[in-house]
Parts: C-alpha cells; sequence; structure tokens
C-alpha cells in the first residue's frame, strides 16, 4: 500500500516525518522537496489537536491520568 506523509527536511538534510508510516519490512521511498517553506513549527500538532480530543475525552484516559489532576 503506498502511503502519504508530511515531512520537513532541514538545513542539513534529515527528513522529520511529521505522521507515522507503517510498513512490514523495508520499503524504497521518494522524498519531493517543495519551494514553500515548513510549516509554523507545532501547526501540524494544532491541526491534530480536535482528532485526538476523541480520544483524550475518554473516562479510561482521566482515570490513567488522574494522579496528575489532585483537585479533581
Amino acid at each position: 500500500m503506498i502511503q502519504t506523509v508530511e515531512a520537513v527536511v532541514d538545513s542539513a538534510g534529515r527528513v522529520h516525518l511529521l505522521g507515522e508510516v507503517h510498513v512490514a519490512s523495508p520499503r524504497r521511498a521518494l522524498v519531493t522537496v517543495l519551494e514553500e517553506a515548513a510549516a509554523v513549527p507545532g501547526e501540524t500538532a494544532l491541526l491534530a489537536e480536535s482528532a485526538l480530543a476523541v480520544d483524550w475525552s475518554r473516562p479510561e484516559e482521566d482515570t490513567a491520568w488522574s494522579h496528575l489532576q489532585p483537585g479533581k
């Protein structure tokens, strides 16, 4: 299955994936460097927040992290 994931290439040429890639064994990959600058750091996290909130709002998550919220 072909997967596409956003990434940022830093000035040293290192590729930083902004999403997960799942493969069963090593695979070839192509990297296309775009002309546009990288997004503002943290923008991807902000864009993903609403999707992640579904998981964060589950009762079992509240239970797992309750020791960090003594006032609740």
